[in-house]
Parts: structure tokens; C-alpha cells; sequence
């Protein structure tokens, strides 16, 4: 009896639940069509990081296209020797830093969530909205080293080893940056609304689809 051919559900469904270092092997194989898996899983991730270096959202959303090019061009360099999401943003960061370098300017990486509560009223959205744009603001103010960090482990939630290797520091700077960090804060605003903010710099939906599709159609005129 000859096997059941999958249909195109079937085979999608299958890829969702590939890991990213498979996703790796199956695009170096020729499946290039899952890379797709690897931006719309790390979209958030890079472009918060991005966000956290060049304090511009346009830029870094440009940024984090170039990123994408850039990674899918060096995925025989890949060793594993690092999260492939790690990998990846370290590839932004690097971007990120080398634009700021060409327009003159230079940041050097190298020198307990309480989450708002919404009951759904109008007043209520609106008060957690001011809140997490008073939390960007106040993380924006941070010093370039310990905003990276903070962004990394208190926003997006990356643990320390995994921020490291993301921004290419030790493990031990990113706990002294990130503990400074939140001293900055507390001195005019994470001591008043006791928030690490999930919600901060949001990176989703239309954004995702048009970062996705655009490095696309990118990655498929470099193959003509």
C-alpha cells in the first residue's frame, strides 16, 4: 500500500513545530521557504534589540530586514554554539552599531515583573497605555549599555546567558548593567509603577507581515 501523500496544511502544520536549529538544517538542505519560521518566531525578539540601540523604530524595523538578509546568507556559519535567535540578534546588533558608527556616532556594549492590571474599561486602557509609554520614555533615558540589557531580560525575557551572547558580553556584565539599570529606573519611575513591561515596544501583526514579506521578495531576487 503506497504511503498518503501530506497535503500543503499538513506539511505547514509539521513545520510549526520544527525547532529553530531544524529549521537551520532544512533551509541549508534547499527548504527555503521555513527561514519564514525563524523572522515571524524572532521578529519581536531583534527588533526590540535594534529598538534599544538606534531609539528609532523606522530604523531599527530597516535594520532588522538587513538583519534577516544578512543571517540567511551566513547560515553555513551557524555552529550552534549559541541559541540560533541569539545568533541572529548578535547579526542586528552589530548591523545596528555599525550604522550609528557611520553617521559619527558610537555606543560601546562593551563597558521581578509586576504586570498592570485591566479591568477593560476605556479609562483603564487608556491609564496602562500612559504607563507603558512613561516606561518606554524611561528606558529610552537609559545609557546605551544598559538599556540593551534591560530590553533583553526584563522586556523580552531572554535569560542572562542568552542576552550575552546576544549582545557579545559576559555573562557577569550583563547582571551588573542590568542591575543598574533598574537603579536608573527606580530613581524616576520603576519604584512608582513597579512595572517591567511585556507590552513596551510591541512588535507584531501588519509590522510582522511587512518585515516578513519584504525580506521575502529580497532573499528572492538575490537567488535570479
Amino acid at each position: 500500500m503506497q504511503p498518503r501523500s501530506k497535503n500543503s496544511v499538513e506539511i505547514e502544520a509539521e513545520r510549526e513545530f520544527l525547532s529553530d536549529e531544524e529549521v537551520v538544517a532544512r533551509t541549508r538542505s534547499g527548504d527555503t521557504a521555513v527561514f519564514e519560521l525563524l523572522m515571524r518566531r524572532h521578529n519581536q525578539l531583534i527588533f526590540r534589540a535594534l529598538r534599544a540601540i538606534l531609539k528609532d523604530d523606522a530604523e531599527a524595523e530597516d535594520v532588522l530586514q538587513e538583519c534577516y538578509v544578512r543571517a540567511y546568507e551566513k547560515l553555513h556559519t551557524f555552529r550552534g554554539e549559541a541559541r540560533v535567535s541569539s545568533w541572529m540578534t548578535r547579526i542586528g546588533v552589530n548591523l545596528a552599531l555599525d550604522r550609528l558608527r557611520k553617521r559619527g556616532r558610537t555606543v560601546s556594549l562593551e563597558p521581578s515583573s509586576i504586570e498592570v492590571s485591566n479591568t477593560g474599561t476605556p479609562e483603564d486602557a487608556s491609564a496602562t497605555r500612559e504607563l507603558n509609554r512613561l516606561l518606554e520614555s524611561a528606558i529610552d533615558a537609559l545609557p546605551a549599555p544598559y538599556r540593551s540589557v534591560f530590553v533583553l531580560r526584563e522586556v523580552e525575557g531572554l535569560g542572562t546567558q542568552d542576552t550575552a551572547d546576544s549582545l557579545g558580553i559576559e555573562s557577569a556584565t550583563v547582571k551588573t548593567r542590568l542591575h543598574r539599570a533598574r537603579a536608573h529606573l527606580r530613581k524616576d519611575l520603576y519604584a512608582r509603577v513597579g512595572v517591567t513591561a511585556p507590552e513596551v515596544f510591541r512588535f507584531g501583526g501588519e509590522r510582522c507581515d511587512r518585515v516578513v514579506a519584504s525580506v521575502l521578495a529580497k532573499l528572492s531576487a538575490n537567488r535570479r
